[in-house]
């Protein structure tokens, strides 16, 4: 009876490790928690000094508030448009089309403002870095379009 305990324990505490060891390699991919990484592995690339850390915090934190009430008309476009899809209700589909293109225009200002602002903290070095890292971006996302 004690080794069936003895067992059963053991069985239990390595399907917990598993458990745990199993999430943390799953770290960083729900939503929201990718762009950190992306964001972190950005300023090691670019060496950015602490102070440039704080700074571009700060950035980014008065960016998410002043744009709050936008990117919350965003969530709610793109729930509208799932809910649509769903109901395979093609006319409102049609109907939030033109919402949807105009938001994305106008993330795509946000962003590229956002990017102005970001490299006003850089040195010269880091700002040719950061182009050069956009470019490749860019060179990728097309490349990933045209497949």
């Amino acid at each position: 009876m004690k080794s069936k305990l003895m067992i059963a324990v053991s069985v239990l505490a390595l399907s917990a490790s598993l458990a745990v060891a199993s999430h943390e390699g799953f770290e960083g991919h729900g939503r929201g928690h990718g762009r950190g990484k992306m964001e972190a592995r950005l300023a090691e690339k670019l060496n950015l000094s602490d102070a440039q850390k704080a700074q571009w915090k700060e950035m980014r934190k008065a960016f998410r508030e002043e744009n709050k009430a936008f990117f919350e008309q965003v969530r709610q476009t793109r729930k509208d448009a799932h809910a649509a899809k769903e109901a395979n209700d093609t006319a409102a589909l049609d109907s939030l089309k033109a919402t949807m293109e105009s938001q994305r225009a106008q993330m795509k200002q946000l962003r590229d403002a956002q990017d102005q602002k970001f490299v006003t903290i850089l040195t010269p070095e880091q700002r040719a870095q950061f182009e050069q890292f956009k470019a490749k971006r860019a060179e990728r996302h097309h490349n990933h379009d045209n497949q």
